[in-house]
């Protein structure tokens, strides 16, 4: 086999690959490449920021935790976070000292209500944190909704105008027609390749959140009952 006819075996090839098939394609259908190829790269920014956000708030919940039931004074601790850019329990813990505080700088008649105003203030702080942990999330839900029927309007335009195409060059040979419907194909794979890893990130970081937001509600719980048992106490002196 000669050169000539080595370089024509590999030109078909050439044609079909990735990169010739995004230059090849229409500028609709390179615009809806683009933007599910953006699409993409923010679904994965999302996802590598939230595992490392989640990973810091285990870690440090799982730190205050320790120093908490180790038998500190509630008072010294309150004095060591107050003063910082508290998250997660340490801002849940200090929510519910500094309205404490506030309540007995009131007296005994601020003691009433107290252990409702505590507990209000920490499902706020809960909120908060729920709010933070889960923000951005709703970015991959539309992604992994979206894309694909994006990539499928990427599909329709190009196979379109692949048959416009088609019927101007009246030659219906597989070598016409494979091109234009496999740079059509290509906006639906994209689609899908955005689509599939976000679906995947939202249900298993919502979950991550979900189980993060149990861990602050089951710690609120706990300190709201030993706040309660010092008020009973402070009313019954």
């Amino acid at each position: 086999m000669n050169e000539v006819s080595q370089v024509a075996l590999a030109a078909p090839a050439a044609s079909l690959s990735i990169l010739a098939l995004f230059l090849q394609a229409g500028i609709v259908v390179k615009c809806v490449m683009i933007g599910l190829m953006a699409a993409s790269v923010w679904c994965w920014a999302i996802v590598v920021d939230k595992i490392f956000l989640y990973r810091r708030t285990r870690s440090q919940m799982d730190a205050f935790e320790q120093v908490f039931w180790s038998g500190q004074s509630l008072e010294e601790l309150y004095r060591t976070l107050a003063s910082r850019d508290n998250t997660g329990m340490p801002a849940l813990f200090v929510a519910a000292m500094r309205e404490w505080k506030r309540s007995h700088e009131g007296g005994r008649a601020a003691i009433g209500s107290l252990q409702q105003r505590i507990d209000k203030v920490m499902d706020v702080t809960i909120g908060r944190e729920l709010e933070r942990l889960q923000s951005k999330l709703l970015v991959l839900a539309t992604i992994g909704s979206s894309a694909p029927f994006i990539g499928l309007f990427g599909t329709v335009w190009g196979i379109m105008t692949a048959f416009t195409s088609i019927a101007a060059s009246k030659n219906t040979s597989l070598a016409v027609v494979a091109p234009g419907i496999a740079e059509a194909l290509f906006a639906t794979a994209i689609g899908l390749v955005a689509a599939i890893p976000a679906v995947i990130a939202y249900n298993t970081l919502t979950s991550d959140a979900n189980a993060l937001s149990g861990r602050l509600e089951t710690f609120a719980d706990e300190f709201s009952a030993i706040l309660s048992r010092q008020i009973d106490e402070r009313q019954a002196a």
